[in-house]
């Protein structure tokens, strides 16, 4: 099976635009949402990390019986060695 995506770009005057691809991105309130699939049909978005960003999320879709999907919505740490040793308390304003 391909990874790649068979895409319909639209218009606002209905003209459409057919392309594939592996990923892409939609520029939404200044992050780039990435669109992939992730194997075994599931599709995956998720924001790029941007600088001084402590955390990120994707949403995983996967594809079950008709009309059904399963979403799970992922939330890691940006940097898994930014281990500054720092812990949270009354003072740290997190």
């Amino acid at each position: 099976m391909s990874d790649a995506l068979q895409l319909i770009l639209e218009d606002n005057d209905g003209t459409q635009l057919e392309t594939s691809c592996t990923r892409f991105a939609v520029l939404w309130q200044g992050k780039e949402v990435w669109i992939q699939q992730v194997g075994n049909g599931q599709l995956m978005i998720g924001v790029d990390v941007a600088e001084g960003d402590t955390e990120y999320a994707s949403l995983l879709l996967r594809p079950m019986a008709t009309n059904l999907v399963s979403l799970e919505l992922e939330i890691e740490p940006a940097d898994d060695d930014a281990d500054d040793g720092h812990v949270h308390g009354p003072d740290c304003n997190h």
